[in-house]
Formats: C-alpha cells, structure tokens, sequence
C-alpha cells in the first residue's frame, strides 16, 4: 500500500465479515471489499487479486506438489475448528439486520460474486451446474464462470482473448470448454491446449464466493443473475 508492505491479523467481525488491523499503521480493513474503515489510511482500498475456492481435490491435481499450510496445532487441540462442513451450522446463524429484506434470493444463498469496472453482479451458486459455464458482462467486461465438474470449484474468466470476444460452450470426458468461434479447447486453468489457439491464456477475474447478503451490503448496486446462459 504506497509503497509499504503490510502484514494484517484479525481483530473482529463487522456484519459477520472479517476485519482485519494492519500491524505498521494500525488501520482497519474489511474484509469483502477491501476498504480502510478505520485509521490513518481510512479510504484507501486494497487491490483485489484473483484467487481460488477449490476442493483439495481439485487442487492437488493441479498442483501435486503443492504445499500445504500446516494447521496451528494449539487450535486443533482446542477444538475449534471441526473436520466437518462447518456451513451446516452457519447457515443456522440470523443474517445480520442491516442485511435488510430482499425477496429475490434468501439472505444465506451462496453466490458468485464478481465486481468489475463500475459493475457488479452476483451469479447465485445453486444455479451454477456442474460442468457447466456461464456467460454474461459485468462493468464492460465479458465473462466466463466455469463451475468444475465437482460442483463446488469455481473459477472466472475474461472471454476477451486478442480483441475477440469468445463465445464458449462445455465439453466433458476431460471436462474443458470450447470457444464456438475456433473449436479450441480450454482447461479449467484457462489455458487452450487444443486448437488454432493452444497456448493462449485468458486472464482471470476476481471473485468473491459469499453469502447474498453480505454481497449486497457491499455493493448496494449489484446486479443479481436470474437467467444464467
């Protein structure tokens, strides 16, 4: 930020997101968007990178020889996190009031959330099929949301590839998706291994997989999918 490494550690929750407190200057950083709540750098907003939500599975293929974060062994001790799907019992949890009733989409409802441009729009999860990819603009830019074959891997992309923008469709048995306009075959990772354009990479575009809720408080103004293509 301005030049300065930050190092960040939690410090609370704000309408159940994290907020995280940087250790240089002492300012406070919501989680979801970024953004400087509170301190000396209040206003500022930190760049978001893309990043996966992939099972182990999915990973560990991609990446055999992958390093794995070794849990804190203090906390494991103590029971706090379960080797369970800790979303069974969050979805339990009240949305937060501020939320605010909004009848399109249940508070908790997971969704792709994508912020591009000055657009933003959320795609809900229940609607994405395995295998599957959907095409749509959010803020000018034409993306891809690719669902992976194991239902719950998610990665999305920019369709522009050398001034074109592709049109794409899913192919199984490997699972990859084509572009309509030169039959070449893209992975899960964006990269064309067949076809006139092998070797191309699309560039990947940030997403959040969060609850509707939450979303929405962030970006008032987001656009919500309802006809998925």
């Amino acid at each position: 930020m301005e030049g300065r490494k930050l190092t960040f550690h939690l410090v609370g929750i704000n309408n159940q997101n994290f907020v995280m407190q940087d250790a240089e200057t002492g300012t406070w950083w919501q989680q979801v968007s970024g953004e400087a709540i509170l301190g000396p750098l209040k206003g500022r907003r930190l760049e978001l990178v893309p990043s996966d939500q992939l099972t182990f599975g999915m990973w560990t293929g991609e990446a055999p020889n992958g390093r794995v974060l070794r849990p804190d062994d203090r906390v494991a001790r103590a029971g706090l996190y379960a080797r369970a799907d800790w979303e069974q019992d969050i979805q339990k949890m009240p949305a937060p009031a501020s939320a605010g009733a909004d009848g399109r989409l249940a508070p908790r409802a997971l969704v792709i959330g994508v912020a591009a441009g000055d657009g933003a729009k959320a795609f809900p999860v229940s609607a994405l099929a395995a295998g599957g990819v959907v095409l749509d603009e959010v803020g000018g830019t034409p993306v891809a949301i690719v669902r992976a074959p194991d239902g719950r891997s998610t990665r999305v992309f920019d369709r522009r590839v050398e001034g074109r923008v592709l049109e794409f469709v899913a192919r199984t048995d490997p699972f990859r998706i084509a572009d309509t306009a030169s039959g070449s075959e893209w992975n899960f990772t964006g990269a064309a291994v067949t076809g006139p354009l092998t070797g191309r990479l699309l560039s990947r575009v940030p997403y959040l997989e969060e609850y509707w809720f939450d979303w929405k408080t962030y970006h008032p103004s987001t656009e919500l999918a309802t006809r998925l293509k």
